[in-house]
């Protein structure tokens, strides 16, 4: 797809970094995929899953 094998690379190690960060979101945080359609469904439905992930924080 692209002539130049550095930014091959970049664009791969990029894409991994996202992947890792959407499987972090959904196996830590319990996030899965939003069918809601809108900005204000969307807040809905992560700040009560923020919510829980605060109450599960041991104060230190």
């Amino acid at each position: 797809m692209v002539k130049s094998n550095w930014v091959y690379r970049k664009l791969r190690n990029f894409r991994a970094g996202i992947e890792a960060g959407i499987s972090c979101l959904k196996r830590a945080y319990g996030l899965a995929r939003c069918t809601w359609r809108g900005l204000d469904h969307f807040k809905s439905y992560v700040w009560p899953s923020v919510l829980v992930l605060l109450s599960r924080l041991k104060p230190t």
